[in-house]
């Protein structure tokens, strides 16, 4: 056999190998276009980068080697496939800039207070946070403090760098640097996998990667410390109180200012705010994750009930109503027991008489009791589909950093319901709720919405064959109602797969509200039936919906969507008639009792203040419309109107506003 020199590419020059050398030597090289070279072992991905051209160097921020994000410095020594990552690659970016940004706070932190000792600093939604053990609280004007060294230390451009090392060196070094809190995460890594060390120039932490290659590859203006909170070590309640600082950072300063910007208007919608100076409900301690409500805001709930309620009369449903305590032997049957159980309230009761506790839960959902109406009496094709309706009170476990205002509570109310179907049945079910949630969500101001198909999740009841079925026939069924859907892999019900409708907000946020799930497996395990053409019995498909989701949530959204300024028609204060002299006082009374007849939600304001500070009062509780009568307006029998969030007014005769007013406050058909 004869030998024959062969060329190799390699940091940037040519060398000659003959071929048994080189197949020990060489690595190929896969890139994203299907291309193949040859480097030698060794060989960094950015040193790649530079023998295709030095702007490509310049311009890489990470890699992928064999579809795992990696460091450019790393080295290859097995065959490959890579890609090289820019600014280009924006989710990769963001996540190393966030990323880089919580070790550079760390550094800062540390060289600003030494004794501070580190923990970690995960990337999250927008941003990252870093939890530290310091004696001392952090306050807000420390952020800019941090901030400032954090600027230092990104224009210093330090090198990162990382080596692996022994775990049982790693324990030593950061034992002689009195950080407990990385020797016990050291300890904690399993067994087999690497212990990587990063350098921030000569500040180091203990982390998977990747990063970038220098602090300067971080935009210097475009993060912004937010907030300071206090934290668990491990989320713990048991161990230290750590102090956690957050963080947002984005690629380029007119992002951070947009982000920023959506912050303060969401802080100015928070329906938090807006529910205490409407006066709508109130939350405490006692009852947590519960609601109070207020005579306005449960004006806003029974008006919105009764608006869904002749919805649902007018497309067939029937509504019923079932207990909130039920035995646990139902929620066995049904499989909520053993696969929600962990968000159950569970009630142990004394029966008189009983050897032990009967067991009871408080019902987290509506639909085991719904089969139990069901299955009163026998049914027939000819019932179906059959569509049952509930307004049900429901209870649910949330841990308490989850909860939010009313958007996130333990007790509320479901527009649910449920519709026992035929599987011929589907495709038509299918199209007539997607037709009746668009006119709704219309109605209440939302003229679009997303579809998600939610497919099965790994905790689940049934088997793979019924799941395919349930999941075939709902896509099937949406794809034939004309409507455009994205896939939300395993996000399904345990029992079934399902539709999520997602409506976005003024603000640009997405809530998940309507569903639809197709359950092939409750009746099964309930035993529900009905009796085919064919005279034998045959199972029904379940189809659990819902459009407004709670309306305790659903509220929430309406007023921050709205900034508090609801449709006419919703809100719990339609008018107020204020009089801006004694003198008018009586035409103003007149006014009022006019509108009451007509079923206007009206107030009267004939208290001697001054009407501008009448107009200030009323609209900080956002009360759409007010009439202010004074001696011009008695002369005239007129009023003058001033709509919320308007800085004019408009004179109407007095028949007219109110005849205008009784078409306005109409509930749309």
């Amino acid at each position: 056999m004869t030998k024959k020199n062969c060329k190799l590419k390699g940091w940037g020059r040519e060398f000659y190998m003959d071929n048994q050398s080189l197949d020990q030597q060489i690595v190929s090289i896969t890139f994203p276009d299907g291309s193949k070279r040859n480097f030698k072992k060794g060989i960094t991905v950015l040193q790649i980068a530079e023998s295709i051209s030095s702007s490509l160097k310049k311009a890489a921020i990470s890699c992928s080697i064999n579809g795992s994000l990696s460091d450019l410095t790393n080295e290859i020594n097995t065959n490959s496939v890579i890609e090289i990552h820019t600014n280009k690659d924006e989710g990769i970016a963001l996540e190393l800039i966030r990323h880089d940004c919580a070790h550079i706070m760390a550094r800062a932190v540390q060289e600003v207070w030494p004794e501070t000792r580190v923990t970690i600093g995960p990337v999250i939604e927008n941003g990252w946070f870093y939890d530290f053990d310091r004696d001392e609280p952090f306050t807000p004007e420390d952020l800019s403090i941090i901030e400032k060294k954090m600027r230092e230390i990104i224009n210093l451009r330090d090198p990162i760098r990382t080596e692996i090392w022994e775990r049982s060196d790693a324990i030593s070094f950061y034992e002689d640097k009195n950080e407990p809190y990385k020797v016990q995460l050291v300890k904690d890594i399993p067994r087999g996998e690497a212990i990587r060390m990063y350098w921030h120039g000569h500040w180091q932490d203990l982390c998977r990667g990747p990063h970038l290659l220098h602090t300067g590859q971080v935009p210097g203006d475009c993060f912004k410390l937010m907030s300071i909170a206090g934290a668990y070590w491990k989320g713990d309640s048991s161990n230290k109180m750590l102090q956690r600082i957050y963080g947002v950072a984005f690629k380029n300063k007119e992002d951070l200012k947009q982000y920023l910007h959506f912050l303060e208007e969401a802080k100015k919608r928070d329906h938090r705010k807006l529910g205490k100076d409407m006066e709508l409900f109130h939350m405490q301690e006692e009852a947590p994750g519960m609601v109070f409500w207020h005579p306005n805001g449960w004006r806003i709930y029974q008006t919105l009930q009764n608006y869904m309620q002749r919805e649902l009369e007018n497309g067939g449903y029937l509504e019923v109503k079932t207990p909130q305590v039920v035995d646990r032997k139902l929620w066995e049957q049904s499989g909520h027991w053993d696969k929600y159980q962990e968000h159950m309230f569970i009630v142990e009761v004394d029966e008189e008489g009983a050897r032990e506790k009967r067991i009871n839960a408080l019902k987290p959902m509506n639909c085991p009791c719904h089969v139990q109406i069901y299955n009163q009496g026998v049914k027939s094709y000819r019932d179906l589909p059959l569509k049952m309706a509930e307004f049900g009170s429901c209870h649910r476990y949330e841990p308490s950093g989850a909860m939010h205002g009313i958007m996130r509570v333990r007790g509320f109310v479901q527009d649910d319901a449920h519709i026992f179907c035929t599987e011929e049945q589907i495709e038509s079910e299918t199209k007539v709720f997607i037709d009746l949630l668009s006119k709704i969500y219309s109605d209440l101001g939302f003229k679009e919405f997303k579809i998600k198909f939610s497919d099965r999740p790994n905790k689940r009841a049934g088997s793979d064959d019924i799941w395919q079925k349930a999941e075939d026939a709902l896509k099937n069924a949406t794809m034939s109602a004309g409507s455009i859907f994205s896939l939300n892999p395993g996000e399904g019900a345990f029992y079934g797969p399902k539709l999520e409708f997602v409506l976005t907000d003024a603000i640009g946020r997405d809530w998940q509200c309507g569903t639809l799930q197709v359950d092939f497996v409750l009746p099964e395990r309930l035993n529900a039936t009905y009796v085919g053409q064919d005279g034998n019995k045959h199972r029904p498909v379940m189809l659990h919906r819902a459009i407004l989701g709670s309306f305790e949530r659903f509220i929430g959204i309406l007023l921050e969507e709205n900034s508090g300024n609801l449709p006419l028609w919703l809100a719990p204060v339609q008018v107020v008639i204020a009089s801006v002299v004694s003198g008018a006082n009586q035409y103003a009374e007149k006014l009022y009792e006019t509108l009451l007849l007509n079923n206007i939600r009206v107030k009267l304001d004939i208290r001697n203040e001054k009407i501008n500070y009448k107009i200030r009062e009323h609209s900080v509780k956002k009360i759409p419309l007010i009439y202010a009568v004074g001696l011009r307006e008695v002369e005239d029998q007129s009023v003058t109107i001033r709509k919320l969030g308007s800085n004019t007014t408009q004179i109407q005769p007095s028949s007219l506003a109110v005849d205008n007013l009784i078409t306005q406050c109409q509930v749309p058909e």
